[in-house]
């Protein structure tokens, strides 16, 4: 075990963005980190326990670190304490309109909002309910910078009222970028800043939940057991080990999900248009083109970015390539599949199980609670009717990890803009 004690010397005590970033700094570490102060004591990696130790200038601070890793956990805490826990330069109130609003994002980040003054995150959140679109535009008058999330339309129409209206700053918490019309936003000179990476783990470990709660039928399961069925018809799934798993996108997420169907004693084949030599390397995946991933695969997972060159990866003529009673994943975008493609083959028994948490057609949807109400989308309702496809709603990131990690780096991208900081691969480029 390590120990830092450490003297509070900022005036305004250890406030939200201190707390930020040590707790974004110990998720990076297996070993436990405990902060202590007086009788309070707070997990490293969770801003909202370090923010309930109300640090004021003199308190003295307990820090201990047990674990595999835990020298290179002290050395890049020192380097938090040293360097972000002083007070910084002063930088003008920024004005954020903060579109889609949810009760778990005002759990994050209004607390890390709520400081004001050097040193600080020093913005003012008003907080919308409504999408972000053409009918809603109007509410950014008056604000510096939108703050969107995938569902959001941030077309042209909307990009160019914005900047009548001033605004100089898309924030968008979330890692893609298609609903933003990237063009326009350069005409007309507004920054679009993302969050590059939360936490990978959440998306990949959400991929294989729900492909196994459409292999194995836990869905239904579930509800049998609740009807007093414990019969076991219907419920066959199919062994993951000795399987082939194919992934389609190998960066942080794809990697992830990799390792983790490495873990199930899986072969894993990878397809990425920018291979990573490091992966081979290591034992972890063999590349192959396309055409060979969806032929091998017994389980194929997609983890690419939506571009035109993957737009419809996954369409008639590569379904026809599959094995029959493959498995297939998507929590990237729902753009990777070809819709119509999917549920014709779904109709011709093609596959054993598809698990989607993102699909073309979810827009009207995401995050909305229609419990009250027919489904009366075609794309929808036509999915829910197959026994072996499982949706959820765009929920793969909603992990309490994902969701501090999402609103600290947002928070640091308002904080750098505004004070004129390099914007390193948080910026979006047209």
């Amino acid at each position: 075990m390590k120990t830092i004690t450490y003297t509070v010397l900022n005036s305004q005590g250890i406030h939200a963005r201190p707390c930020a970033l040590l707790a974004q700094c110990c998720t990076n570490f297996k070993s436990y980190v405990t902060v202590s102060n007086k009788e309070r004591t707070a997990s490293g990696e969770n801003v909202l326990e370090l923010l309930a130790l109300h640090g004021q200038k003199g308190d003295i601070l307990t820090i201990q670190i047990e674990g595999e890793d835990e020298q290179a956990a002290y050395d890049a805490i020192q380097e938090v304490l040293k360097n972000e826990f002083n007070e910084k330069k002063t930088s003008s109130l920024l004005k954020i309109a903060f579109f889609g609003t949810k009760d778990y994002d005002r759990t994050f980040f209004s607390e890390l909002a709520k400081d004001k003054g050097v040193g600080t995150y020093n913005c003012d959140i008003k907080y919308f309910s409504s999408n972000l679109g053409p009918e809603t535009t109007h509410l950014a008058n008056g604000y510096d910078a939108v703050c969107v999330f995938v569902n959001d339309n941030v077309s042209r129409p909307v990009v160019e009222q914005l900047h009548d209206y001033g605004i100089r700053l898309i924030l968008l918490r979330c890692a893609g970028f298609n609903n933003v019309d990237m063009a326009a936003a350069k005409e007309c000179g507004i920054t679009v800043l993302r969050v590059p990476a939360y936490s990978p783990y959440a998306v990949a470990e959400h991929a294989m939940a729900i492909l196994q709660e459409a292999n194995r039928h836990l869905h239904k399961a579930y509800n049998k057991v609740k009807d007093n069925n414990f019969a076991l018809s219907g419920l066959l799934g199919l062994d993951l080990h000795n399987k082939v798993a194919g992934i389609v996108g190998t960066g942080k997420i794809g990697v992830c999900m990799a390792r983790i169907c490495k873990g199930y004693g899986m072969t894993v084949l990878g397809w990425d248009a920018y291979p990573n030599q490091a992966l081979v390397d290591e034992g972890l995946l063999t590349y192959v083109d396309k055409e060979e991933l969806f032929q091998k695969a017994d389980l194929i997972s997609l983890h690419a970015p939506l571009f035109p060159s993957t737009y419809h990866i996954i369409n008639e003529t590569s379904i026809s390539q599959m094995k029959n009673s493959v498995m297939l994943v998507n929590t990237a975008r729902g753009g990777l599949i070809d819709t119509e493609a999917l549920i014709s083959a779904l109709k011709q028994g093609k596959f054993h199980a598809v698990a989607l948490d993102v699909y073309e057609g979810e827009d009207n949807n995401v995050y909305t609670d229609r419990s009250d109400k027919a489904i009366t989308d075609d794309i929808t309702a036509r999915l829910l009717m197959f026994p072996q496809v499982v949706l959820t709603s765009h929920q793969a990131f909603f992990t309490r990890e994902a969701m501090q990690a999402i609103a600290v780096v947002t928070m640091e991208n308002a904080r750098n803009f505004n004070e004129g900081n390099p914007l390193g691969d948080a910026e979006v480029k047209a």
